[in-house]
This record gives C-alpha cells, structure tokens and sequence, in this order.
C-alpha cells in the first residue's frame, strides 16, 4: 500500500512538471513570436547625420561632420564624402524581412556580444544598431536597434562596414586621357610633346605627337603615347604610404627631387578651360642604391600637390618611366602606310631593281618590268625592320640592302633607306643619310629575300 502510494505521489509530480514544462514554453512560444515583415525599422537622411561611429574585432572608426566629414582621431586625413554616402545610405530607408518581438534572451541571436555595434547621431537623436550572428535557416544577419525587437535582414550591414580606415581616404585621381595638349618631362628625361594634327614634319597621317626638338618637330608614335596616357589613367593608387607627408617624408620618399615629373595639359569632356596633370615619380635615395641588387623595389608617386603619398607597383614604376624619345618613337624603321608607296628602287649586290605600281580600277597593282608581281612578302619584310637598338655611330663595312621609297607625299617624296652588315647578327639601318638604328639581321636577309623572290622568279 505504500508503495502504492509513492507512485501515484511521483506520477502527480511528473504531471505537474510537465505541465509547466508545457506552460512555459507555451508562454515562451507566445512571447518570443518571429513573424514576416517588410518593416522599414529606419530611415535617416544622409545630410541629418552629424556623427558616424563603428567598431568590429579591434577596429574602431569614428567621424564627425563639420561642413565635411572629419576623421575624430586625426583631422587631417582626408575622408571620401562618397564614402560616408555609401555608409549612411544602407540606412536611407533600412528594411526587415523578419521581427522577433519582445526579446529577453539576446545571447540565442549572438546581440549579448555583437560582432559589429554602429552608432550614429543627428542633430536630435542617437541610434545605435548592433549586428548579432546569422539564422542557420536562411543566413540572414540578426541586428538589433534598441527597440526590444530583433530583426532579420537579407542585406547584411557587415558587408558595408567591414571596412579599415584605409578604405575611407579620399584618393587622388587620375584622368583618363583620350588627347593631350602638350606633355612635358622634368627628371630622368627632359623635353616637351606637342599635339599637331596634320603636321609637315611626318610622312604618316597618324602622327599627331612630336618631340619639340630644336631642330623641328620629331614624330611619336601615337599608340605608343596614347598607351602612356593610359598607364597614369589607370594608375592604381590605393596602397598609400602617408596621407599627410610631411618634408621630411618627401624626402626619404624621394619625392622631395623626384626622378621625374609628368605634366600634362589636356581639355577634360565638357570643360571650356585646358587642365593640367601632375605627377611624380620616384624612390627613396636608400632603394636607389640597391636597385641593382633587389629584384624588386618600392617606388611612389605624389599627385600635383597632393599630401598622400602612394606606393606603387614595379610594372607601373617602369611603365611611368618608360618615357625617352627612343621609347616613345616609332619603333619601325619605315612606318608609313604602304599605300603611300608609288615606286621603290631596291640595290643588292651592285644590282637596282625597279619596282612601279599602278591602278586597276580601285586595286593597286605592282609590277617589275612589265610584270606584275605579288608584293606581300616584300611589304611584310618591310614592316618588320624594327629598332633592336637605337644607336647614332660607325654605319659598318658593307652595305647589303638600299632602298628609295617614293611616296605620294608632297611633303616626303622619297625616303632612303641603307642596310649596313655589323656582323652577324645585326645590321646598321640609315635612314636619309643618319645611321638610326641597329636591326637584327635575320629580318634583313628576310628582305633581301623577298626582293630576290621577285627579280630572280
């Protein structure tokens, strides 16, 4: 009988028990409710936020607004104003896709201790958000705004704040550049380009960049330019160094005497007014001397006036630099359109030979004699003489190839062009009289070659 008694005294417990197991979870149930929400929990205009602040692991970022964005922690660094528009934008009009209403336990959504808290203030009020962990079920990030509700939310702040102070600078930028007026280098080179279209001083119409050279204007190649212009307006300038330089980091830098300095002038899109570009290159005096021994050193650069400082990589150093007139000019021996070429009298071995074009219908035809002949492989020849090195000295012993272009070109009418034997390896190419440029000998015996396939065939 007592033992009877005991049982039904140890069942009526266990139904109590879960009773209330059952109530409170109910009770639980009833007030920890996640429903569906397309809720817009906060909407703050840009221009109303006086203050921004945030922290994460160990980063700890504040600004403040006083006509500009400020850097608390040191005013002068000079903060992207389109940067802090992409901050305070997320919360313009910041939506929810779930509200859990009536919270007690935060730690179960990771909001006891936040990963990210982001405090911002405006004239009136204050708000702090704070970003807790994520929802196994659909990986949306559980924030809080104080409000005694956590939210869900399908766009992640963290994905916009999880960000360094480095991230925050406003860089200096570099134009893209379809056209300069004039380019002009101070440094390791010095001398002046000019724009000049349709100009007297080149046989090629697309010449457009000349050496204002003492003696006349000496054509550039405009690709070649062009592809300079591009290097600086793709420069990429994100690794700073310093964003308030002082002199004496201008001069370990190197930048106090830089190596070189570019300055361009050029007519920006819907501008009236030229501008001008500058920038310097250069290393630090201590790098210089190890330039021949490390593979790879550092190398920065300085916008005009600019106070940032900005590392940059070996490829863009040696690409800014690249700058001679023996870089920039044309780098075939003979680079006019072949169009041009009415006539060509060809001298191997003592021997001349004569080559005329002529017209059938809109085609031109060459021939040598009366015969005509496929100039391809001659014309392709041609076009492969390029500079292995340029080089003013002794022309060499014997001349193996001579040619006269004439041109349709008033200004041009014929070009004279010398293939002298240096050994075996190069020739010396004399363009008009001036020794100009070495030229590996292999594509002149190509020459010599074609010109053979045509008069001994």
């Amino acid at each position: 009988m007592k033992r009877s008694k005991r049982l039904y005294a140890w069942t009526g417990v266990l139904v109590i028990i879960c009773g209330v197991t059952f109530g409170v979870s109910r009770y639980e149930q009833k007030k920890e409710e996640i429903k569906n929400s397309d809720k817009v929990v906060l909407e703050l205009a840009a221009d109303d936020v006086t203050a921004l602040s945030w922290e994460y692991d160990q980063t700890n970022l504040a600004f403040h607004k006083d006509e500009r964005w400020l850097y608390d922690d040191d005013e002068a660094f000079p903060v992207s104003e389109e940067k802090m528009e992409d901050l305070l934008g997320l919360f313009a009009s910041f939506g929810v896709s779930f509200i859990i209403e009536n919270v007690e336990d935060y730690s179960q959504y990771g909001l006891d201790d936040p990963t990210c808290s982001i405090h911002i203030e405006t004239a009136e009020e204050s708000y702090e958000v704070e970003l807790g962990g994520y929802s196994t079920v659909d990986e949306q990030r559980y924030i809080s705004i104080g409000d005694g509700n956590v939210y869900l939310v399908s766009t992640d702040p963290m994905e916009t704040y999880e960000i360094e102070l480095k991230d925050m600078i406003l860089h200096d930028e570099t134009p893209y550049i379809d056209q300069a007026d004039s380019i002009t280098f101070a440094g390791s080179e010095n001398y002046d380009i000019i724009y000049q279209e349709e100009s007297s001083d080149t046989y090629y119409e697309e010449d457009v960049y000349f050496v204002n050279d003492e003696n006349g204007h000496l054509p550039l190649d405009s690709d070649t330019v062009e592809n300079y212009l591009s290097t600086i307006g793709s420069l990429g300038l994100g690794n700073y160094v310093s964003y308030n330089a002082t002199e004496e980091e201008l001069a370990v830098l190197g930048l106090d005497d830089p190596e070189l300095t570019t300055t361009i002038q050029y007519m920006a899109q819907a501008e009236e007014e030229p501008k001008t570009f500058v920038i310097h290159v250069s290393r630090s005096a201590q790098d210089k001397q190890k330039a021949e021994e490390e593979e790879s050193i550092p190398a920065y650069v300085r916008i005009g006036e600019s106070q940032i400082i900005y590392e940059i990589t070996e490829t863009e150093y040696e690409s800014l630099m690249a700058i001679s007139y023996n870089e920039l000019r044309h780098q075939e021996i003979f680079w006019a359109d072949f169009d041009k070429v009415t006539k060509a009298d060809l001298t191997l071995e003592g021997e001349t030979y004569t080559l005329t074009s002529g017209k059938e219908g809109d085609e031109t035809v060459w021939f040598y004699g009366e015969e005509e002949i496929a100039i391809d492989d001659f014309q392709t020849a041609l076009a492969a003489l390029t500079a292995k090195r340029f080089k003013n000295e002794e022309v060499g012993a014997k001349e193996e190839l001579s040619m006269t272009l004439y041109l349709n070109d008033e200004n041009y009418p014929t070009v004279h062009i010398g293939m002298y034997r240096r050994d075996g390896d190069t020739c010396m190419a004399v363009v008009d009289g001036e020794p100009t440029a070495l030229v590996t000998r292999s594509k002149v015996v190509d020459l010599m070659e074609a010109v053979n396939a045509i008069v001994l065939r």
